[in-house]
């Protein structure tokens, strides 16, 4: 029989993770005298709705077995009684609800509950523990390389509350659940940010109906004691709960230390931003697009293959209005040399000689492609317009930027210093834009 407790009190939960050898993640979540196995199982693949989607899927399967609870339980047999059917539905629902799956690879996770011992609580004790198992098999994976990005992206858990004898009573164990007046379960997410939210409210007055003010007591409780069965989590996982919450990478196509600084800057809070050189990778891209964003998106789309993780390219130069456009895409090879800057500056020089002022406008423009697994790319275009002068104007910068006047700053980029043209440079411009898009996504 159960011991005493509050009505707000939990019973005495323990999760011990690693319980087996051969599952890549494994507990033993005790709640009071119900004691359920969880593991956590991965294979290559993924159903074939998912096909060739680049994302990755999580199901899960319960049963309770045999000599679980004082009376015989019969097997499942191929069919499943329609109860486990509905549990393992709910625990698979729970825990993708935890999850963005994008991050997986085409990979399937299943979640396996197997009830050892059955005295209430065994769907929410599954949920609580297949949650930690899951985080045991994404710690080994990333460990052993096989995964890049941690899909855990909020921490979940569940409760089971109720009016008992009139009182909303926390965590039922069999001899509370079966003279309930309500019965209800609650499944919650908590964020990196802290905040709770509801992924399933399951309630039934058992004899009768219930109000909202009680409706309003229980989930309080279920709140609370959520929270601790989270914490229960946190402290059973150890180092391995840091793949709750955990950045995804970002990989920039460039070894760049000015750019890595900056996107660090601009994306830090929502990335790790990582050099390809970091990432052991060194690559020379063929960049056979016509435009900057084509460019951009070759690059992007070349490096997510590589790695399996999310990446950003960007692709930059100088358009003359009165070229059509040039150099454009050839901007760093304007001349036929890669890279010799004197030389494309003559050039242009002699190819604008009979251009008035006023016709020889320009600007710099950037394309920025993040590539995603699972995502459609995402790219944009800074610009920072100007015009071309007749002769150079400052010693600093590089490329194009002595001849570059900029509207913005009043005068050539080779004049300003390197903070007041990073302030209206076309590439921040285009990453400004870009986190405009992430944000629209939330």
């Amino acid at each position: 029989m159960g011991t005493m407790r509050r009505n707000d009190e939990l019973r005495e939960v323990r999760i011990l993770p690693d319980y087996t050898e051969m599952a890549a993640g494994s507990v033993l979540v005790c709640c009071g005298r119900t004691r359920v196995l969880c593991t956590a199982s991965v294979q290559d693949g993924v159903p074939p709705f998912l096909k060739g989607k680049g994302t990755g899927w999580l199901t899960a399967e319960y049963a309770m077995l045999p000599g679980a609870t004082p009376q015989r339980k019969a097997r499942d047999g191929v069919k499943k009684d329609g109860r486990s059917v509905e549990i393992q539905r709910l625990i698979g629902r729970s825990l993708r609800a935890a999850c963005d799956l994008t991050r997986m690879g085409e990979r399937t996770v299943y979640i396996d509950c197997d009830v050892l011992q059955a005295d209430g609580g065994t769907r929410t004790a599954s949920i609580t523990g297949g949650f930690a198992a899951l985080c045991l098999a994404v710690s080994k994976l990333i460990a052993e390389g096989k995964m890049q990005d941690s899909p855990i992206v909020k921490q979940v858990a569940a409760i089971s509350v109720g009016v008992v004898d009139g009182q909303c009573t926390l965590d039922l164990e069999y001899t509370q659940d079966s003279r309930a007046e309500v019965d209800m379960n609650i499944v919650m997410t908590r964020d990196a940010k802290g905040e709770m939210g509801f992924v399933e409210v399951q309630g039934t007055g058992e004899h009768g109906s219930y109000s909202r003010d009680e409706l309003n007591r229980l989930l309080d409780l279920g709140e609370g004691g959520i929270r601790q069965l989270m914490q229960a989590q946190t402290e059973a996982l150890g180092e391995r709960a840091d793949v709750i919450f955990k950045k995804p990478r970002l990989v920039l196509a460039s070894n760049n230390f000015g750019k890595l600084k900056e996107l660090r800057a601009l994306l830090g809070d929502r990335y790790d931003v990582c050099s390809m050189r970091e990432m052991g990778i060194n690559i020379d891209v063929e960049e056979n697009g016509e435009t900057f964003e084509e460019n951009a998106l070759i690059k992007a789309e070349t490096l997510m293959k590589l790695t399996g993780c999310a990446t950003l390219a960007d692709d930059s130069g100088l358009c003359v209005d009165a070229l059509n456009g040039r150099p454009g895409v050839y901007s760093a090879r304007y001349c036929g040399v890669h890279g010799d800057d004197e030389a494309n500056n003559q050039l242009l020089l002699k190819e604008l000689e009979n251009v008035d002022d006023p016709d020889r406008t320009a600007h710099y423009g950037a394309a920025v492609a993040l590539c995603r697994p699972g995502h459609a790319p995402v790219t944009t275009y800074g610009m920072c317009c100007g015009r071309i002068l007749r002769e150079y104007r400052g010693e600093g910068g590089f490329g194009y930027d002595p001849l570059f006047y900029s509207d913005d700053l009043g005068m050539t980029f080779a004049e300003a210093d390197p903070e007041a043209k990073n302030g209206v440079s076309h590439r921040a411009r285009a990453i400004e834009k870009l986190i405009d898009v992430l944000e629209a996504e939330k």
